[in-house]
């Protein structure tokens, strides 16, 4: 459905855990010299502002990455993830929050490829145009430009669809994120059915999927659904920021399932999870929870047999 934005819940819980996750394992593939591609399957506008427009309807980046704004203390992941966004608010001033591509886009290497899908036509337009004004920028300061259709590629379609003629990469390393909107309920099914045939492709890869923690039967199943997937290993991680009132509306937990997580992720995350918790839980129904399944292994680009 297109009429899902991104923008209204820009910088909220789920966006921290989301990002957080997701930089640690672009962290993990970085250790390798051999180049790899990101592809992000539902990529929204790129760069959100939150003093006005949608974002500041709601305000849910006050549940989100505003506690985390002045801290001191952050653990390093969370510490890595906050310097990324200071620096595209060098006011100081928390006014904006990079999306996914941006986060990659200042993760990776020069060498590193992203693919960016966006079916809705007003954001796969402000993706492109927010990607134009960071390399002008980024050239303005004799810094690496992105190198836009070459390094980055941005295609307005159905991501889902998009990421079958990309696996397997050429240097056969490679994360994948999918984070659909999931209004309509097909999104669930789409997700696993995706994931089945993309392992198939690139049996390797890391695969990371978003999804929200809902009354609704599909969202609870879906992780289920994903631990039986061929593959080498599986983690699956949620935030709970408050207890879900009785109607059943908001957001209030989430989760990010990693596909063939790297060595290290499980241990990086039970450090984490209660430091999240205890500084954007809101009642005695914050909580996490860290499962994982096979055997999670070093990311080495082979896959072990």
């Amino acid at each position: 459905m297109l009429s899902y934005r991104h923008a209204f819940h820009a910088g909220n819980h789920a966006d921290v855990l989301k990002h957080v996750v997701t930089m640690q394992l672009l962290r993990y593939l970085n250790q390798k010299d051999t180049p790899y591609m990101y592809i992000d399957t539902h990529s929204g506008a790129g760069v959100y502002t939150l003093d006005g427009g949608y974002a500041a309807k709601n305000a849910e980046f006050e549940s989100g990455v505003a506690p985390l704004w002045s801290r001191k203390d952050l653990p390093p992941p969370l510490h890595e993830y906050i310097q990324l966004i200071k620096k595209m608010n060098p006011s100081g001033k928390l006014r904006y929050y990079p999306g996914s591509p941006y986060v990659a886009d200042q993760t990776m290497r020069e060498a590193d490829r992203l693919r960016l899908f966006e079916l809705h036509p007003a954001d796969a337009r402000i993706l492109q145009d927010n990607f134009r004004k960071v390399e002008a920028h980024a050239a303005a300061q004799g810094e690496r430009t992105t190198v836009r259709g070459k390094r980055v590629m941005i295609q307005k379609g159905d991501g889902f669809l998009g990421l079958k003629a990309l696996l397997p990469p050429p240097s056969r390393r490679g994360l994948v994120l999918i984070d659909p909107p999931y209004e309509d309920k097909s999104d669930y099914r789409r997700v696993k059915d995706t994931l089945q045939d993309a392992l198939v492709r690139f049996a390797t890869g890391t695969y990371a999927v978003w999804y929200p923690v809902l009354h609704r039967m599909e969202s609870r199943q879906l992780p289920d659904k994903l631990k039986r997937l061929q593959a080498n290993g599986w983690l699956n991680v949620t935030l709970t920021i408050s207890t879900p009132g009785p109607d059943g509306f908001g957001l209030h937990s989430s989760g990010m399932f990693v596909i063939n997580p790297p060595f290290g992720l499980e241990a990086m995350l039970k450090d984490l999870m209660p430091f999240m918790v205890k500084t954007l839980g809101r009642d005695s129904g914050a909580g996490f929870t860290l499962e994982t399944g096979a055997t999670a292994v070093p990311y080495t680009g082979t896959r072990r047999v």
